[in-house]
């Protein structure tokens, strides 16, 4: 545990004089819970005149079965084609006509889909979301399905296949986590996993995850909370509740020794990838990658790394603005650029990269492309 800590002190720390403790952030809030198993939580904050509504659904690409992945996000997709009382078209138009805004995103162990409107509009973003909540499916058809199922493929060929280094991340993930693990896979799935999947089988895969006992939702902002509450009932309090599902529990990934792959890509730089196996979020362990963030200032220049063989030697250092940490893994990645190492905090970096399990990605130049080693 401790050592992919220290790692995150070397990235985020910086050159600083000894500063008094920041006072502890809190946020003052509310919740219930509907018979139905919605949980309700209420913030208010009258900073400015804005209410956002905030939807969890807990499931993720984790859930996803092997042979059936991408389910998740597509859904992330199907959730934005209209509604039993709010046909295609009019979710969005309703929300524009008052100034209001929306989106959503996916991971491996959630989705969520928030709106953003004017405090005085609230009642409208609580009757939308609770619509799709409860009558989805009266407006799917196979029609739509297959219309956003070509979306996602094409966002997959966007995001990863035609992007340069797109596919280090997916072959990251792939390295990391065995064939088995849930987060093996990408939370945008596989092309053929995508074209298999029938309109029965999203149609059960809502049935089951988008419930009421499955999600959370947050109404924050300019709001009187008990008439935000009053709100909430008269719109959720019909959506039926659903079977119960049981969470996930992602086993802990482990590498016994360094991987490494080569993967070929038109670039114009070459690229470095490396990551590590981490404490689950909230799980102990995971709080003292931001906790020892602080505790040590004297880092040095943020200067970019030439090769891997440079950190283990200790005479390159590691820029902190690149790293980002998601469930049970650390990454990092920078372009390499065309210039002999400088020296920074290297040497300590060299001492956490031999006690971490992890894997690296190495782009070098080569005729006809690019080399990444994994």
């Amino acid at each position: 545990m401790r050592p992919a800590a220290a790692l995150l002190v070397l990235t985020l720390a910086a050159p600083a004089a000894a500063q008094a403790p920041a006072p502890p952030i809190e946020v003052k809030y509310t919740q219930f819970t509907l018979p139905n198993g919605l949980h309700v939580i209420l913030h208010e904050d009258h900073s400015v005149p804005i209410a956002t509504v905030n939807t969890w659904y807990h499931v993720g690409s984790a859930n996803e079965m092997q042979g059936r992945t991408g389910f998740a996000h597509l859904f992330e997709h199907l959730m934005f084609m209209g509604s039993g009382h709010a046909p295609y078209g009019e979710f969005d138009s309703q929300l524009e006509t008052v100034g209001g805004g929306i989106n959503a995103s996916t991971a491996n162990d959630r989705t969520n889909y928030y709106i953003d409107v004017p405090s005085n509009a609230l009642e409208l973003a609580l009757f939308l979301e609770s619509d799709r909540m409860g009558y989805l499916l009266d407006a799917m058809n196979p029609k739509t399905v297959d219309a956003q199922r070509e979306v996602v493929k094409n966002e997959r060929r966007q995001s990863y296949e035609n992007r340069p280094y797109g596919m280090a991340d997916i072959m990251l993930n792939e390295m990391l986590y065995p064939e088995s693990h849930p987060y093996h896979w990408p939370v945008i799935g596989y092309m053929p996993d995508l074209t298999a999947a029938s309109y029965e089988d999203v149609v059960a895969f809502f049935k089951t995850y988008y419930t009421p006992s499955n999600a959370s939702l947050v109404v924050a902002g300019d709001i009187d909370p008990k008439e935000a509450r009053r709100l909430v009932e008269k719109w959720f309090a019909d959506v039926p509740k659903g079977t119960r599902v049981e969470p996930i529990a992602a086993p802990p990934a482990a590498l016994s020794e360094e991987k490494r792959l080569t993967l070929e890509d038109r670039v114009q730089l070459p690229r470095l990838y490396m990551a590590w196996v981490t404490p689950a979020h909230l799980q102990p362990g995971d709080e003292a990658l931001v906790e020892h963030a602080h505790d040590d200032a004297d880092v040095g220049p943020l200067v970019a790394p030439v090769s891997l063989a440079d950190w283990i030697n200790g005479t390159a250092a590691l820029p902190p603005q690149l790293f980002s940490h998601s469930d049970q893994t650390l990454h990092w990645q920078t372009s390499i650029p065309d210039q002999p190492p400088q020296t920074g905090w290297g040497g300590r970096v060299a001492d956490m990269l031999r006690a971490l399990n992890g894997t690296a990605v190495e782009v070098k130049e080569r005729s006809g492309g690019v080399r990444v080693e994994v």
